[in-house]
């Protein structure tokens, strides 16, 4: 294996992608990286092809490129917490609203959401969308069992006379009957609504005000451990792609990996590539000292290179917001993360842009896929291309447009 200093020619590469909170099998990523690398391959002029595998304890895949001349062979896998997701998605209508109030009173009472709200509107609105739309789920529920049971009452009354405890009856009987039927038909249409997933997401990151659940950190250790045995493979670079809620695992993944002494200077190239991160939303809460001290501990790393790509258009993530800097546990002699745009009103075309530009979560993944107008950005390139993510960015400055002040109100880092 070549040293980190000469790593600039990539032939083989190990690539972990660590996807955000996502119930969904992980071969929607393999499907998604087959049609949309094909279709950057023939935009940008290069050749690229995969086959399908299992790989571990993950689900992975093998690509094959030619990019610039060069033959790259990588193996693609992708880290699973999709279990940890599907279960604590299991609950009922009622327990999803016992999750918003508490949800809403972490942020609030802590002054976490005040916080967020001055850096961008964006994932504050989108962490807001499903607060309003399950409370106006509600309304209609209650609507319409207070009108049921008021014409339900009518034409009895024009028979009988309606004792008390009768019409209390019918009353009950239809806010608790037609008004949770109400909010289970929309509750069965959550798939377009995304009401009660991203409940859940937001939920699950505040329930111990932003410490990692147990389940979680012993995730976290066993993909430490996968990422430490392909740095013992005869590959040029291991490349660790973090998105949306995966960015802030993969920090402590990365972290808890090189604080264990098992990053070797003459083992292959160490790279992390966060996109479409959300990081604040967790390390702006009062108990996230554990994330704090991680982001604190990565940005100063000698061992690995980090690059964190957002854009301003994705309305999902906290777009060109320094996820230390922020955080407010910037250390002295940091250098990393490398902050920029993918810009997509420049690197889509407009009549791409004007297709995608209200489909808000298809955005949250356009980082994953082809850009009919690229730039210096090419999620292909990073993954199966022949220059390591440090050589690749080494000339690049970071976005001037930037947030790096911190923000953060909780800043503690104690373990």
């Amino acid at each position: 294996m070549a040293s980190r200093q000469d790593q600039v020619q990539v032939r083989r590469r190990r690539v972990f992608y660590i996807p955000g909170y996502d119930p969904f099998h992980p071969r929607r990523y393999r499907e998604l990286y087959r049609a949309e690398s094909a279709a950057q391959a023939e935009i940008s002029g290069y050749a690229i092809s995969q086959k399908s595998g299992e790989a571990g304890d993950g689900f992975g895949w093998d690509v094959a490129a030619e990019i610039d001349g060069v033959a790259v062979e990588a193996r693609m896998e992708v880290l699973v917490w999709s279990d940890i997701v599907r279960g604590s998605m299991a609950t009922g209508i009622f327990a999803t609203y016992v999750q918003l109030i508490r949800t809403a009173w972490i942020y609030i009472s802590s002054g976490a959401l005040r916080r967020l709200m001055m850096l961008r509107k964006g994932p504050v609105i989108a962490a807001l969308y499903p607060v309003v739309v399950l409370l106006g789920q509600l309304g209609l529920a209650v609507l319409a069992g207070v009108l049921a049971s008021r014409l339900i009452l009518m034409l009895l009354g024009l028979v009988l006379t309606v004792p008390g405890w009768l019409g209390w009856a019918v009353f009950l009987g239809c806010l608790f009957g037609l008004g949770g039927a109400v909010l289970r038909w929309f509750k069965a249409r959550d798939n377009k609504l995304f009401a009660h997933y991203l409940m859940h997401d937001y939920a699950y990151s505040a329930q111990l005000r932003g410490a990692y659940p147990p389940a979680l950190e012993d995730r976290i250790a066993a993909f430490s451990d996968q990422i430490a045995a392909a740095l013992q493979e005869d590959v040029d670079e291991v490349l660790v792609v973090g998105h949306s809620s995966g960015a802030h695992l993969a920090v402590s993944v990365l972290a808890d990996l090189i604080r264990s002494g098992r990053v070797s200077e003459q083992g292959p190239a160490l790279a992390f590539l966060s996109l479409g991160q959300v990081v604040p939303m967790v390390s702006f809460l009062p108990k996230a000292q554990r994330l704090r001290r991680d982001l604190h501990f990565l940005s100063a790393s000698e061992q690995l290179s980090w690059a964190d790509v957002t854009a301003p258009g994705d309305g999902c993530a906290f777009a060109l917001c320094d996820p230390v800097s922020v955080s407010g546990v910037e250390p002295s002699d940091k250098r990393w993360p490398l902050v920029f745009s993918a810009a997509f009103t420049q690197t889509l075309s407009e009549e791409k842009w004007t297709a995608l530009k209200w489909r808000f979560f298809r955005l949250h993944f356009q980082y994953l896929c082809a850009f009919d107008r690229p730039k210096d950005y090419d999620y292909f390139q990073i993954t199966a291309g022949p220059v390591t993510l440090a050589a690749r960015y080494a000339d690049r400055p970071p976005s001037r447009s930037r947030i790096d002040v911190a923000v953060s109100r909780h800043r503690s880092m104690a373990a």
